[in-house]
């Protein structure tokens, strides 16, 4: 494991961390910030989980989060969105919501992807065992966010791990990733026609077959393009209805997909975790 930048953040650092994954079977980076309060002993930690085209630099860089993470003694790790290098097989056509950079979480079952795309067991036991042996990390006390397909990663890693994560939230989320054209893609991609491999990576499907016993926050701007095609945050909404899980949906007017929309809410969002990984 290689530091290849660690900087001083509201007196904590920020570094980014290259490894080789044995996950991912390749060099992956990530970035974690660690908060003043790690010097003095272990820090629960958030997941920020980013979205299509992204990597580890762009929540680092535009999302604003160390202020409050730094006032709150809480870590931030944001790993990448798929595995890179060469030998990593991206989308044939050169595609950007789809191969390198749109992971979308999950491990892949089909050739030539199923070797490198394991972004599932790379963010829910690879790197949380990792950190835990190499910085002052408390691990019993996670949570999980995430923006767009990260919303998607973090919904349904929270759904399928309730042990795991303390809480979770997410900017923009995928919420139905089976019933839409950037779902349908990269789950076809990666899983071929097996549709019952999707439906576990779906989280409306999934709080319909099992339920959740814990709240979920969401913010969704209004004028957010991808809204009524990709995001569907009103069908995740019903399921929670039907379910009974406790789903606090905020619609933001005015803001759109853009990390501006995050930065203006991500304050919220590090408050509403920080309040369950205090405990």
């Amino acid at each position: 494991m290689d530091i290849i930048e660690d900087v001083l953040c509201f007196g904590g650092r920020q570094l980014r961390v290259k490894h080789t994954s044995e996950s991912c079977h390749c060099d992956m980076v990530f970035s974690v910030f660690l908060p003043p309060q790690a010097e003095q002993g272990k820090v629960p930690v958030v997941w920020w989980l980013s979205g299509l085209t992204c990597n580890d630099q762009n929540f680092v860089t535009k999302a604003g989060a160390q202020r409050v993470a730094a006032e709150l003694g809480v870590a931030i790790v944001a790993p990448d969105t798929s595995p890179r290098g060469d030998g990593v097989a991206d989308d044939p056509d050169g595609a950007w919501d789809f191969g390198l950079g749109a992971g979308f979480y999950v491990n892949a079952t089909q050739a030539p992807y199923d070797r490198h795309y394991r972004m599932y067991d790379y963010v829910q036991a690879e790197l949380p065992a990792l950190l835990a042996k190499r910085f002052p990390l408390d691990i019993e006390r996670q949570s999980i966010m995430g923006h767009s397909m990260g919303g998607h990663g973090a919904l349904t890693l929270a759904l399928r791990h309730p042990d795991q994560y303390r809480s979770v939230s997410a900017f923009a989320p995928i919420c139905v990733p089976s019933q839409v054209s950037w779902g349908q893609k990269a789950f076809g991609g990666y899983f071929g026609g097996d549709e019952s491999l999707w439906l576990e990576h779906d989280a409306v499907a999934l709080i319909e077959k099992s339920g959740f016993d814990k709240p979920i926050l969401v913010d969704q701007g209004a004028a957010d393009s991808f809204l009524q095609n990709q995001l569907k945050p009103e069908l995740l909404e019903q399921a929670c209805e039907r379910a009974g899980v406790a789903l606090t949906l905020n619609q933001r007017e005015g803001y759109d997909h853009s990390y501006f929309f995050i930065a203006s809410f991500i304050e919220e969002h590090f408050r509403y975790h920080g309040r369950f990984l205090s405990r």
